[in-house]
């Protein structure tokens, strides 16, 4: 059995979609630590009510869940969505391809 890779140009278009999350997740998560800590000061949150500082969390989520979906295998064009994390998982459940080019230095 011969083991399948990504061509180069897939490799590079699957390292942007794991910059792009990265990048965005230490963004999401420091603005989370930041709102959450000054919630009250910035005047977001009461003892009662969560009701502007729910949507800013919110707002902050759903681009995590939209790279996460937005996920697919190069090769097959198969959804991996959750199976990746921060980074793409090391192989295609669907079609078996190696998530990396053949010849990479890293």
């Amino acid at each position: 059995m011969t083991a399948n890779y990504l061509t180069r140009e897939q490799d590079d278009r699957l390292r942007r979609w794991e910059t792009w999350n990265k990048r965005y997740f230490i963004f999401a998560f420091f603005s989370l630590i930041v709102i959450l800590v000054f919630s009250s000061q910035l005047g977001l949150s009461s003892g009662d009510s969560w009701g502007p500082l729910g949507v800013i969390i919110a707002l902050l989520i759903t681009p995590i869940i939209a790279l996460q979906l937005r996920l697919t295998c190069p090769a097959c064009g198969e959804k991996i969505g959750w199976q990746a994390k921060l980074m793409a998982p090391d192989q295609c459940k669907a079609c078996g391809t190696f998530l990396r080019a053949k010849n990479t230095s890293s």
